[in-house]
């Protein structure tokens, strides 16, 4: 039986016998503190890490998520929604942590080798950009709630914030649209559609332009502008031309960030470097927009 031995206040302690004064003092604890602290309790689940890393370089992360990453037992990152502008390895030298690309076929179909993992040590999961940028991420988001991993975020800046650079309004902007990679059998013409709609109420349009890290392939400004032109030819709104005023960009929040404004087809004819890229049709301009384009028209 567990017992508690405490020295009660006496005047003349010498004067008891030490056995009797123990027999004297000996206290049982209640039956209950003895079954909790012999009972097997399940150990508590620990932290999934959902950790925005920035635009460009290893520096982008926040001190919160820096803390967060360093504590973690295995650090992941999604690699195939946007291409960082420095090498896994520099994360890694920043971090002190060894980095496990995770590829869309691990996170939306194999989730478990990233939540089992958090059920028995803190796991990050790291994305370019801010966490929710894409859909997946709310997705396991989701999943490790209901396996019992507690989440915790920590956002970051992304493409669909850094676009305010280029002078538009961010709460100008309508419904953002991606341009994919047209295939026999798949040539999508939501993008256009999209881009009607947000110009019919004034609003400017972001296109995210299709990428594929694990080929080494993204879309051009180029491709993207060809392949709004071809929809433009098939449906005849009359919404697009190659006189329409675009706004191209490459590797947004880099120091070697490219933002033009122009003619489409003169975008076209433009040589924007290394990916990312992204395409925005302005809707109705406000006068400090124009002012602020203006600066980087072509």
């Amino acid at each position: 039986m567990l017992t508690n031995k405490f020295w009660p206040l006496l005047d003349h302690p010498n004067d008891i016998a030490e056995a009797d004064y123990l027999s004297l003092v000996t206290v049982p604890f209640p039956a209950s503190t003895s079954t909790f602290l012999n009972s097997k309790l399940p150990l508590p689940l620990m932290t999934l890490y959902m950790v925005g890393i920035g635009l460009n370089d290893e520096k982008d992360i926040t001190l919160k998520g820096l803390e967060a990453v360093k504590k973690c037992s295995k650090v992941f990152l999604e690699s195939y929604t946007s291409k960082l502008q420095c090498d896994v390895a520099a994360l890694e030298k920043l971090y002190g942590k060894k980095i496990i690309l995770a590829d869309r076929e691990l996170v939306e179909k194999q989730a478990e080798q990233i939540l089992e993992p958090a059920k028995t040590g803190d796991v990050a999961f790291l994305v370019i950009g801010d966490v929710f940028s894409a859909t997946t991420h709310t997705d396991l988001r989701m999943r490790a709630e209901k396996a019992g991993v507690d989440v915790e975020i920590i956002n970051n800046c992304s493409v669909l914030n850094s676009v305010g650079i280029t002078g538009l309004e961010l709460y100008k902007f309508g419904k953002t649209t991606s341009i994919p990679f047209p295939e026999k059998g798949f040539e999508p013409e939501t993008p256009y559609d999209v881009i009607k709609d947000n110009l019919g109420i004034g609003l400017h349009t972001l296109c995210l332009l299709d990428l594929r890290p694990d080929e080494n392939k993204f879309m051009t400004v180029n491709d993207a502008i060809t392949y709004l032109l071809i929809i433009e030819e098939k449906k005849g709104g009359g919404i697009l031309t190659n006189r329409t005023m675009m706004i191209a960009c490459a590797r947004l929040g880099s120091k070697d960030q490219k933002i033009v404004y122009g003619k489409a087809k003169d975008l076209m004819k433009i040589d924007f470097g290394n990916p990312p890229f992204c395409l925005i049709i302005p809707g109705k301009l406000h006068f400090m927009e124009e002012d602020a384009l203006n600066k980087i028209k072509k």
